[in-house]
């Protein structure tokens, strides 16, 4: 797929991975369409990026939200041939403690922010893909989720972050086998230890602690790697139906 040219979705676009995503795809040329529910950050980024940015608040939960972000992405110029979805909460909770069973109501929104918005996105954005006239290598779309290596290697805690990472890994190929009759490409990345806005608010001690635990490169992750290889699995026809670790080798331990 053509970067140059086409035009993107970035659910969760204005800050972490998804901005540093924004950035990557609009300076390779495509015209992006910023969703997410920070419309501060999400207006002041389109602002700054100036043409070929636009900004739509969209909760991805919400299906006339994600559909209006659709929209504006597909009648942009190139139409919708690029979606990547980054939006996701977290939560730390013991399946049973001393304070009791895990919040039920908590598991449930963290299930439905990651899991079912990211596939909310994705449903949305290849219906659209679909109508696309394919490119010379018959391609009509692609779409990029967002996993974590605590879909494999879920901390203590983790049950509900985790689950929800781990159902995004585990509907990969089956959403790739789905789509490939049109032409769609669907691939996931799962980062390891980012330098996302979530880690900033730590004291730097505990930053380096947590870099120094990556096997090489010893440091947190720069969100402009994870936009590289977004646009590396866009670019590349044959990356199809994967999950991609990019972590530095690390493997958690259970805490």
């Amino acid at each position: 797929m053509d970067v140059k040219g086409a035009s993107a979705l970035i659910s969760g676009g204005a800050s972490g991975l998804g901005e540093a995503t924004t950035r990557g795809l609009h300076g390779a040329g495509a015209t992006v369409v910023i969703a997410d529910l920070n419309a501060e950050k999400g207006e002041a980024l389109a602002s700054e990026l100036g043409e070929r940015a636009t900004f739509v608040e969209a909760n991805v939960m919400e299906e006339d939200q994600v559909k209006a972000a659709v929209d504006a992405a597909a009648q942009a110029d190139g139409g919708l041939r690029i979606s990547v979805c980054c939006a996701g909460i977290g939560w730390a909770e013991r399946t049973s403690s001393k304070r009791g069973p895990h919040n039920l109501e908590y598991f449930s929104n963290v299930v439905k922010v990651n899991l079912i918005g990211t596939f909310n996105v994705l449903r949305l954005a290849a219906t659209a893909m679909s109508g696309n006239e394919p490119d010379d290598q018959g391609e009509r779309g692609v779409h990029v989720s967002t996993a974590s290596i605590a879909a494999y290697d879920g901390q203590i805690g983790q049950t509900a972050y985790s689950a929800s990472k781990a159902g995004i890994v585990g509907m990969t190929l089956p959403a790739a086998r789905d789509l490939a009759g049109r032409g769609i490409r669907v691939n996931t990345i799962a980062p390891g230890l980012f330098d996302t806005p979530l880690l900033a608010a730590l004291p730097e001690e505990n930053r380096q602690a947590l870099g120094a635990g990556i096997p090489f490169p010893s440091r947190l992750g720069d969100p402009a790697e994870f936009a590289h290889l977004a646009l590396a699995i866009v670019e590349n026809q044959m990356l199809n139906g994967e999950t991609i670790r990019l972590d530095g080798a690390i493997r958690m331990p259970p805490k």
